[in-house]
């Protein structure tokens, strides 16, 4: 039997493509569960499998698609039934391994999550690894004590996959959200979400800077990096925490020891790719719950398998605001 993919090819020249394509199911890699994809998301990760930017493929013709939901066609582990709902994101498919990319994938049964009740395919991939990745950020800030009456909450990238929902979900918990970001035509849109301000990087980036700055914020979720991480830990009120999430502007760190040892900072990472199935199951069980998934709407854009080669170029450009998803069923 055949399935339709986006399979990613490299030329003996080093070039990098991807087209549609009729692929057979004796392709598809070792696992104990065969899924029926339905949905699938785009992410920054993608866009570099699909373009071969930062060398995460390795073995090609390759299959991108880092996260997908849909229904179980075939199992043979009994924790999952033919017809079940559920939900992948991380274990490095759509990157070592096949990914959501096809109408059909083939995974390790310990990598799903069956898809919280009341909770669609398609909605699962509105939040998708961005949405997960968000809530274990929020988890782990009140994991330290982080309560809405503590102060105003920074979230930087504010317009991305992560930030936006991080935006939507802390407003709905009754936060104060303080929205960072590079692209100040999208100031409506975030203040929709919930976001209490709107703060232009280049002038939050623009202050003078010190060793350890006027402590303005409560908390912050991060999905910069770089410079923009390093002043926000200055800024960071005495006991607060920053949960750092992504590296869109570096993978530098310039800090110094001041905002841990005078104020007690405490820099949290996240990483969404390896976290253990309770913790996971737990997270999209909550984000189920707070996620404002119509209020998010107008932050979603659909498109084809075809469609995903340019939208790669876009989300590498910094030029996709919240969340694209992919039909694949």
């Amino acid at each position: 039997m055949s399935f339709r993919a986006l399979v990613t090819e490299k030329a003996d020249d080093g070039r990098i493509s991807s087209s549609v394509q009729q692929v057979d199911e004796a392709r598809l890699p070792d696992g104990n569960v065969t899924v029926d994809v339905q949905w699938a998301g785009l992410n920054y990760k993608d866009g570099l499998c699909l373009t071969g930017a930062g060398g995460l493929v390795r073995t090609y013709p390759h299959v991108a698609g880092i996260d997908f939901a849909g229904t179980v066609r075939d199992s043979i582990d009994p924790r999952h039934i033919p017809g079940q709902a559920v939900v992948l994101t991380g274990w490095r498919v759509g990157e070592a391994q096949w990914g959501g990319y096809a109408e059909r994938a083939r995974v390790s049964a310990d990598w799903l999550v069956p898809l919280p009740e009341g909770l669609t395919a398609r909605q699962a991939m509105i939040a998708g690894t961005a949405g997960l990745t968000a809530m274990l950020a929020i988890d782990r800030l009140e994991a330290t004590g982080l309560r809405p009456d503590a102060g105003e909450v920074l979230v930087t990238g504010a317009a991305g996959g992560v930030g936006s929902i991080a935006t939507s979900i802390l407003a709905r918990l009754g936060y104060q959200v303080a929205a960072l970001s590079g692209r100040p035509e999208l100031s409506g849109a975030l203040r929709l979400l919930g976001a209490s301000s709107v703060i232009d990087r280049s002038a939050f980036l623009g202050g003078a800077d010190k060793p350890l700055e006027s402590a303005r914020w409560a908390a912050a979720i991060d999905n910069v990096g770089g410079k923009v991480l390093g002043k926000l830990l200055r800024q960071i009120k005495y006991g607060g925490a920053v949960a750092s999430i992504g590296n869109a502007g570096g993978i530098e760190l310039e800090t110094n020891v001041l905002p841990f040892i005078l104020r007690g900072v405490t820099l949290i990472g996240i990483d969404s790719v390896m976290q253990p199935y309770a913790t996971r199951v737990a997270a999209w069980q909550r984000l189920g719950e707070l996620f404002d998934f119509a209020g998010y709407e107008e932050l979603v854009e659909e498109i084809g398998l075809e469609e995903l080669p340019g939208a790669a170029q876009r989300i590498l450009a910094g030029k996709v605001n919240g969340r694209v998803l992919v039909r694949v069923g």
